[in-house]
């Protein structure tokens, strides 16, 4: 201090070689440009592209399975696949015992032919009916012209009887004449109301002969020996008994993947119990679970690419939005949260979305039920655009 040179500062630099500090300097001027590169293409990325989609990784695969259950109870006969068996739609998966169901098909023809034969004799049976209602008519006509017959014998011997009641008391005609002419009077009188009864009782059997016949006749009007009510009735049963014969052999409603088979041969199954289930790979769906603050721009019909675990990024499948469920997987669970309490937190909801897979891309890469996807959804995709592809 004292020669009045004013006091230096020591730096790290201050002892490096020249060489060494521009070496020090370059590698800051390319780490600062480095950063600079990257902020303005992180930038760049998200001005253009950072809002055209939305991405997830909680997607997972679905498709709704068919449940294989009989209609019919009885034992297990003979069982055709295992799981991981590929089947086609109409394979036979399960083949019950069917001789109870024979038996019944049986004793259902036998009903029909009664039936018919029922039927047939009903409809025979209105001509003898016919004849009977036609004889007790000439057995009504017969017994009115006894009627006739009968009160005209009774008006002759009562016109007798009067003409010789006046003559007997001047002596022209005798007690004994009279007497006989009161008795004749009198068997008039009986045989017309005998007569009269007998006109009564053949009307009577005419009009039972006639109910008779209208009876008949009404379990055959407006229907042949086929569309008679009986007959279709027993016809019916027998279809029942055919239907439940071939019930006796379950096939696959579709195509697809056997699995969780639950029966063997000589099982005891009921109706209505699950023997198997076959998922059709072919029809496999994504559920992809979308954050709700993701899905403002989210349209049905746009275009989103997808990869799975599966197979990695190697593999890229194509589909399109095709729906949204109605609530949120926290909403629609078994036990839904209880929102309305003191200590709620709130957190982000997750919506699922489904995602229809292209077949042709499903049959080259097949998937299983279950598997994790990744999923992006492109948001400058329009849905009508996507429409008129389709078509």
């Amino acid at each position: 201090m004292s020669d009045g040179l004013a006091p230096t500062i020591s730096t790290p630099e201050a002892g490096m070689p020249a060489a060494a500090r521009g070496k020090r300097k370059r590698a800051f001027a390319i780490l600062g440009g480095t950063v600079a590169v990257l902020a303005i293409g992180i930038g760049g990325w998200l001005l253009f592209f950072g809002g055209r989609s939305v991405s997830t990784d909680n997607a997972y695969t679905n498709v709704e399975v068919a449940q294989i259950t009989p209609l019919v109870s009885g034992p297990v006969k003979q069982v055709s696949v295992v799981d991981t068996t590929a089947v086609h739609a109409g394979d036979v998966l399960v083949v019950l015992d069917d001789t109870d169901a024979r038996i019944a098909v049986a004793q259902a023809e036998a009903e029909l032919d009664r039936a018919r034969r029922q039927v047939t004799q009903v409809m025979r049976n209105d001509i003898n009916l016919a004849g009977q209602v036609d004889l007790h008519d000439a057995q009504v006509r017969g017994a009115e012209s006894d009627v006739a017959k009968a009160r005209a014998t009774f008006e002759k011997a009562t016109l007798d009887e009067k003409r010789r009641r006046n003559l007997v008391d001047g002596g022209s005609v005798s007690a004994q004449e009279l007497t006989d002419a009161q008795t004749a009077l009198r068997e008039a009188t009986a045989t017309l109301q005998q007569a009269e009864a007998s006109v009564n009782v053949a009307r009577a059997a005419f009009a039972a002969a006639g109910g008779a016949r209208q009876a008949n006749a009404a379990l055959f009007n407006d229907s042949t020996v086929e569309t008679n009510p009986a007959v279709r009735a027993a016809a019916a049963h027998l279809q029942q008994a055919q239907v439940n014969l071939e019930r006796t052999v379950l096939r696959a409603p579709i195509g697809g993947i056997v699995t969780q088979r639950a029966v063997d041969v000589g099982q005891q199954v009921q109706a209505g119990m699950r023997l198997m289930t076959v998922v059709p790979i072919g029809r496999i769906y994504v559920d992809a679970n979308f954050k709700e603050v993701q899905l403002a721009k989210v349209q049905p019909g746009q275009h989103v690419r997808l990869t799975s675990d599966l197979y990695g990024d190697d593999v890229v499948y194509d589909g399109h939005v095709e729906g949204f469920e109605g609530g949120t997987g926290s909403a629609l669970s078994i036990i839904p949260a209880q929102n309305a309490t003191g200590n709620w937190i709130k957190v982000v909801q997750r919506l699922p979305v489904r995602v229809r897979l292209e077949p042709e891309q499903l049959a080259k890469h097949p998937l299983r039920v279950g598997l994790s996807m990744d999923v992006t959804v492109d948001l400058t995709s329009s849905s009508a655009s996507n429409a008129q592809a389709r078509e």
